[in-house]
C-alpha cells in the first residue's frame, strides 16, 4: 500500500491518454469515411476534407500531453517517484478534465467535421466558413487542457 498514491497518479496519466485518444481515433475514423467518400467523387477536394479530417485527432495530443507532464512530475519518467497518497489523488483528479473532455469533444468535433465535410463537397469556396464549426468544439478541448495543465503543476508546488 505504499505505493497506492503513485498508483493513483499513474492511473490518472494512463486515463487522459487512454480516453482521449480513443475518442480522437472514433473522431478521426468517423471524419475519415466522409472524407473518403467526397474524395471518391472529386479527388481535388482532398487538402480540403484532409484538414477537417484531423481536427478531431488534437485531443489525442492533448490527452498525451497531460499524461507526460504527470508521468514527469511524479517521477516515472526520472527522478523520485515517492508520491503520497494525498497528491497521487490530487493528480488523478487533475488528469480527468483532460480525460473526459477530450473523449466527448472529439467525438462531437468529429460530428461537426463529417456536416463540415459535407459543405465543402457541395460548396468548396466556403471552407473557411466550414472549418468554424469543428474549431468551436476545439475551444472546449483546450480549456480542458489549460485546467488539467494548471492543476498538476498547482499539485508540484503542495507540501503535503
Amino acid at each position: 500500500m505504499e505505493n497506492l498514491g503513485l498508483f493513483f497518479a499513474l492511473t490518472g496519466a494512463v486515463c487522459s491518454a487512454l480516453m482521449a485518444g480513443i475518442g480522437s481515433a472514433i473522431g478521426v475514423g468517423h471524419a475519415g469515411q466522409a472524407a473518403a467518400g467526397v474524395v471518391t467523387e472529386d479527388p481535388s477536394k482532398f487538402s480540403k476534407v484532409l484538414i477537417l479530417q484531423l481536427l478531431p485527432g488534437t485531443q489525442g495530443i492533448y490527452g498525451l500531453l497531460i499524461a507526460f507532464i504527470t508521468l514527469t512530475q511524479i517521477g516515472i519518467m526520472g527522478g523520485d517517484s515517492n508520491v503520497s497518497l494525498e497528491k497521487g489523488l490530487l493528480y488523478f483528479a487533475a488528469c480527468m478534465p483532460m480525460a473526459f473532455v477530450g473523449l466527448i469533444s472529439a467525438i462531437q468535433q468529429a460530428n461537426a467535421a463529417v456536416s463540415a465535410i459535407a459543405l465543402v463537397s457541395k460548396k468548396p469556396d466556403q471552407f473557411g466558413k466550414a472549418m468554424i464549426f469543428p474549431a468551436m468544439v476545439e475551444t472546449y478541448a483546450i480549456l480542458a487542457l489549460l485546467v488539467s495543465i494548471l492543476s498538476i503543476f498547482g499539485i508540484a508546488s503542495l507540501s503535503i
